[in-house]
């Protein structure tokens, strides 16, 4: 479906130089005499993100999509092989995902493009174990944060009471520190 510029919106999937982008920053522009809109749109395979600023009535052509629950099986070369809960496989190139696989999750929710398997989504939380940090402070209870290393090796701040080996929930985007999970 062809659309102007002026009807995207951020969340919209289009094809930008025979490229799947998500639209992930509109704006629109005044001047004396024109409106622009300035967008941001990122490669769904690649990740680079790239700057526009355009006429109202350009052209794009918005993408129908559809949003699975899936777990990741395995790895088959450059492609990542995931499943539904039915058991209907889709493949996608392990340089989209690559990021997301980081993260040990149960599920995550892949983006059908057309029928194929575009991206998958984590959870807005993951749990992660700490590998290597500094000794917990007793009564660190407080706000202060410090340093560690997590299983993965992904380098996030932690609360004072978090030990070697605790297990944490944080937000797997902005590598927050949420909370320290018993068990």
């Amino acid at each position: 479906m062809q659309s102007n510029a002026m009807d995207l919106r951020k969340g919209f999937l289009v094809k930008h130089q025979g490229r799947t982008c998500t639209v992930i920053h509109w704006n629109i522009l005044r001047n004396d005499r024109r409106t622009f809109v300035q967008m941001k749109l990122k490669d769904l395979e690649t990740g680079r993100i790239a700057e526009l600023k355009e006429h109202g009535d350009s052209k794009y052509e918005v993408l129908d999509s559809e949003v699975i629950e899936l777990t990741h099986s395995y790895r088959d070369g450059e492609d990542d092989v995931f499943y539904t809960p039915e058991g209907v496989e889709y493949r996608c190139p392990h340089a989209a995902v690559e990021e997301q696989l980081m993260w040990e999750v149960d599920a995550y929710k892949g983006l059908l493009v057309e029928g194929h398997l575009v991206t998958v989504s984590m959870p807005s939380t993951v749990i992660a174990r700490v590998q290597d940090t500094s000794p917990p402070i007793k009564g660190g209870g407080g706000s202060g944060t410090k340093d560690a290393v997590l299983e993965n090796g992904v380098k996030v701040r932690v609360g004072l009471i978090v030990a070697n080996g605790d297990r944490i929930r944080l937000d797997p985007e902005s590598l927050e520190y949420k909370e320290r999970v018993q068990g």
